[in-house]
């Protein structure tokens, strides 16, 4: 078909044409004019302190700034939030999956929370309480575990604290370390002394001096089995004082990013504005009509396709074709050509 014959079909299907796309804008605008008032209203969560910075916040890196809207609106969206949210306000939780949008301005780390409902007193409560339960969803667990962390070391400070103390009780010495390396220091000191009454001659100091050191030794072998079993213990102490150190500092930047995560301080809400009816209807109207058009091109189609399979079918008959008896006989199968040629050997005959 050419483009002639193109136009000569949407000519001929005009009504349908015009008529699809008419009727479905129609019933668009009738659902959206006849629809309850909706109300709109956004609320913009700028927190800066939360991304970027310190290796110990939780966005960091060149991403930093789309994970963390990226984990903002899944935190938005999740069961846990939409429900809590829920029973804070009172709405219902498919309402509020419905209407809540998060967007990112630009490529910053500032969010925008749009929700649309049909009742203007909800808007505003509903933005504030999804984004302070956002927000604590988000941060509120590196609270959680810092804490129980920093109970968990302070537990095993203490507990090897009291495991020190249990066996200075049970062999009868306190800080044996120390007072073995105090004891080293004076069998030092001891023997130097003993060179030197050795060197004057001093018999009676002498023999005192090597009194003091056989007292020295024998504290040192008593000292000396026991002090392994004592330093392993003063090995988990260290070991659980440090632990301790790192999760208190751990708690503390955990406490600092809550407090950067203030709802109050980084979320303001927008007021409620009632959603324009002309744009509603722009938005929904042309997309119907050209789903509408669409519909009537494809309906032509199979109307076209139809009718002319009905007019294949009721076509008249074409001329017969020549039999070979007819061809053999070098005449011709129609009767009208056939009786003239009779007729004219009629005279034929008659002459010879």
């Amino acid at each position: 078909m050419e483009i002639v014959d193109y136009l000569r079909v949407a000519r001929r299907r005009l009504w349908v044409l015009a008529g699809v796309p008419v009727l479905a804008t129609g019933i668009a605008a009738t659902v959206v004019l006849l629809a309850p008032q909706q109300y709109t209203g956004t609320a913009y969560v700028a927190a800066p302190a939360l991304v970027g910075g310190a290796a110990a916040q939780q966005y960091t890196g060149q991403q930093a700034a789309n994970q963390f809207v990226a984990a903002f609106s899944a935190a938005v969206r999740s069961p846990k939030v939409i429900d809590q949210v829920a029973a804070d306000t009172g709405v219902a939780a498919g309402a509020l999956r419905d209407g809540l949008r998060v967007t990112q301005v630009g490529a910053s780390s500032q969010i925008e929370i749009s929700y649309t409902a049909t009742r203007r007193d909800t808007v505003t409560p509903v933005l504030s309480a999804a984004s302070a339960q956002a927000l604590t969803f988000l941060f509120s667990s590196q609270l959680d575990i810092a804490t129980q962390e920093v109970a968990a070391a302070s537990a095993d400070v203490t507990a090897a604290t009291r495991a020190i103390g249990d066996w200075e009780k049970t062999h009868k010495v306190s800080q044996p370390d120390r007072l073995y390396q105090a004891t080293l220091n004076e069998l030092a000191s001891l023997r130097q002394q003993q060179l030197t009454m050795e060197a004057v001659g001093n018999g009676r100091g002498l023999t005192a001096v090597t009194r003091a050191i056989d007292a020295a030794q024998r504290r040192l072998d008593g000292i000396g089995p026991k002090l392994p079993d004592y330093q392993a213990l003063l090995a988990q102490r260290d070991a659980a004082t440090s632990t301790l150190g790192q999760a208190r500092q751990s708690l503390q930047a955990a406490r600092a990013q809550i407090q950067a995560a203030d709802p109050a301080q980084v979320t303001s809400v927008g007021a409620t504005e009632p959603v324009s009816r002309r744009t509603a209807l722009l938005r929904t109207a042309l997309p119907v009509a050209g789903a509408g058009l669409l519909i009537a091109v494809v309906l032509v189609a199979f109307l076209e396709l139809l009718s002319r399979a009905r007019g294949t079918s009721v076509a008249p008959a074409g001329p017969a074709i020549p039999g070979p008896r007819a061809e053999a006989d070098g005449g011709t199968s129609d009767p009208a050509a056939a009786g003239s040629s009779g007729e004219s050997d009629g005279p034929s005959g008659s002459v010879r």
